[in-house]
């Protein structure tokens, strides 16, 4: 259970937010600030809250009896079989999945790429094999490709 410390945040300042269970606390905390570009609002024995804007993502230990029984292979499968998955927006895809591949996930390759609405979207799992997309706005990705042919 999340104990009720000063890391919550202060009501009315995040619209958003998301949690997701870990093994290795310290090591998906760290993953998701690298990736999504957030911000530590605060650390417990059991969770870490990360931030940025009016969004909190909250990294919770999964209790010890059940981290036992969970295998995690490496490199991680990716378990992509569930309802819902996480969305940051990054600026750059590819600058996105070298970070995520130095942080222990992976990213879809850039021609499983796709476009919705205005972003160029790209799925991938965190070093645990949860799934999350990333979302870059469409002009980086013109801009980007209109650099590279131009150089």
């Amino acid at each position: 259970m999340i104990a009720h410390t000063q890391t919550r945040t202060t009501p009315g300042a995040i619209d958003a937010g998301a949690v997701i269970y870990a093994r290795d606390l310290a090591r998906l905390a760290a993953f998701y600030a690298a990736v999504a570009g957030l911000d530590e609002g605060g650390r417990e024995h059991d969770h870490v809250v990360l931030q940025r804007g009016r969004f909190e993502l909250v990294i919770v230990a999964v209790p010890e009896k059940i981290a036992a029984s969970i295998h995690i292979t490496e490199p991680p499968q990716r378990r992509e079989n569930v309802a819902i998955k996480p969305v940051f927006f990054v600026q750059s895809l590819d600058t996105a999945r070298r970070i995520v591949s130095e942080w222990g996930g992976a990213m879809n390759p850039s021609d499983r790429q796709w476009r919705f609405g205005h972003w160029q979207v790209c799925d991938g799992h965190d070093p645990e094999g949860n799934v999350f997309q990333l979302r870059q706005p469409e002009a980086a990705t013109l801009r980007s490709t209109h650099e590279e042919t131009s150089a």
